[in-house]
């Protein structure tokens, strides 16, 4: 169980989601064949296809390496909506890692955690491995854990925490929709943006639909989200992307139903009158300023995240 502050100033705790569960995943990472060579490392294997998104989710300024594999002869489909429809079979792979020092990373890195999502019977489990000291492979760990660790910044200045590795149930938390497991970060949105492969700029859509990933259709359909952090982009769309990646989770009338009740709408395309932005704006900018809120997934302050949401809070 983890609790954090409602309206009232009480607290609100996680339940048991008792998600179902459709596999068993291995106990050790390697088995899904995910990197070749040395795994610290971090190349993936040609069945894993990199994935790039334009706005991320800040935990404790980690960094973090997303892939796909779709099963053989299977792609991932552009539904109607703009939604998109993941095969069963897909492994969506993030790992979180840190540079020892952010002003040089040929100085190598600590990987902290690999987490999996992989689609069965239609249905998404969720499962999470801790590398070793050694960096050769990670053990499955459904309780999540704590690992202290330092870095240095990209500033020269030496951060450390107790990073706090999520347990399976505070995965689900903000991992739901509609009272069902789904992916966050992988949205067509999302992954609308400008990548390098192989040498060459090139649209990731566009890539992966010449890879055989997803399905092929026109790329002036897919819609786009900013990257909050480029600054030539409007403070409101900034702002508003900010709160779809790190906030919307919860906050948005199909998420997990505690937070969902507090009629915010968070998403970067719900209308601003419809967001509830307006009327709680006071709320908002003391829960962002004090770090009450994400309460999942944070232990340290996003610095810069506050500043772009004080800033958006206080233009209204």
């Amino acid at each position: 169980m983890i609790s954090c502050g409602d309206d009232g100033g009480g607290a609100v705790e996680i339940p048991d989601f008792n998600m179902p569960s459709t596999l068993t995943f291995e106990n050790q990472l390697s088995a899904y064949g995910i990197f070749d060579g040395s795994p610290s490392e971090l190349i993936p294997n040609t069945e894993y296809h990199e994935l790039e998104l334009s706005s991320i989710l800040f935990t404790d300024y980690a960094k973090k390496q997303r892939l796909v594999k779709v099963p053989e002869n299977e792609q991932i489909s552009r539904l109607q909506d703009g939604q998109l429809l993941f095969p069963n079979g897909t492994i969506l792979v993030k790992t979180f890692y840190y540079n020892i020092d952010d002003r040089d990373p040929s100085l190598g890195k600590r990987i902290i955690e690999t987490r999996l999502l992989v689609k069965e019977s239609d249905f998404w489990n969720s499962a999470t491995y801790i590398w070793n000291d050694e960096q050769t492979d990670a053990t499955l760990e459904l309780s999540g854990l704590d690992v202290q660790l330092s870095w240095v910044n990209s500033n020269g200045n030496t951060q450390s925490t107790l990073y706090h590795v999520l347990d399976e149930n505070e995965c689900i938390a903000c991992h739901q929709s509609n009272a069902t497991v789904i992916p966050l970060g992988t949205t067509l949105q999302n992954i609308n943006r400008n990548v390098i492969r192989n040498g060459i700029a090139v649209n990731q859509i566009t890539h992966l639909q010449t890879v055989g990933v997803l399905n092929s259709f026109n790329l002036d359909l897919a819609p786009t989200i900013p990257d909050y952090n480029d600054t030539s982009q409007s403070l409101a769309n900034r702002a508003r992307a900010y709160l779809q990646m790190n906030c919307a989770h919860c906050h948005n009338p199909d998420g997990w139903e505690i937070p969902a009740d507090e009629e915010l709408d968070f998403r970067f395309d719900t209308p601003f009158n419809q967001t509830g932005i307006a009327q709680e704006s006071d709320e908002i900018e003391e829960l962002i300023r004090e770090g009450e809120m994400p309460f999942i997934g944070t232990t340290l302050l996003d610095e810069e995240g506050v500043e772009l949401i004080v800033s958006y809070i206080q233009s209204l």
